[in-house]
């Protein structure tokens, strides 16, 4: 018997509307779940406009960690929309001081066990992800440009040229750069443990 757990997901075709824009893709994801996001927010001390700046956020977040085009979706994209926004909520409540949630267990996804561990996982690392972002912005302007330039290209050398720097000077700016970026998600309370 083989395992399904890393077996990329049939709804990897959300992931694949968001990232080519597709309209008529990310009109179907509305129409499947804005109404269940909405539900599960409104009963929990929320609006119709929260839950909608929500789902608009949770969407943003899932474009921007699959943008690399090297995602993929193991489990259901409900599941893994329903937790995204769950985690965003509450956030958002504690940032409030509106601790008390009452409905915002999965009884809005009655997925597996295992579908739910596996959404829990890629939200968990589509939030990270989406903290080490927020924290490069503490960084000076060259580390942002330096960073960010590794990360979308592997040709190191020619980023320095294109930022008219040695090869060995970006290596160690790379590397100091990396170092205070390590520190501000060290600090971190999503990464404490």
């Amino acid at each position: 018997m083989t395992s399904t757990k890393n077996m990329m997901h049939p709804d990897q075709k959300y992931i694949t509307y968001l990232q080519h824009n597709d309209y008529k893709g990310i009109e179907q994801i509305y129409r499947l779940y804005a109404g269940k996001v909405s539900r599960m927010i409104v009963a929990n001390n929320g609006t119709e406009e929260d839950a909608a700046d929500v789902f608009q956020e949770a969407l943003t977040d899932i474009y921007k960690s699959s943008a690399g085009g090297t995602f993929q979706l193991t489990c259901p994209f409900e599941a893994y929309l329903i937790i995204v926004c769950k985690r965003k909520w509450l956030t958002q409540l504690r940032n409030q001081k509106k601790i008390q949630v009452t409905n915002i267990e999965e009884q809005v996804y009655t997925g597996a066990e295992d579908e739910r561990r596996e959404a829990e996982r890629l939200a968990l690392m589509t939030e990270r992800e989406r903290i080490v972002m927020q924290l490069l912005e503490q960084l000076s302007a060259t580390c942002r440009e330096i960073i960010k330039a590794c990360l979308s290209s592997t040709q190191q050398e020619q980023i320095a040229a294109r930022m008219g720097i040695t090869y060995g000077y970006l290596r160690k700016k790379k590397s100091e750069c990396m170092s205070g970026l390590s520190k501000l998600v060290k600090r971190h309370p999503m990464f404490k443990n």
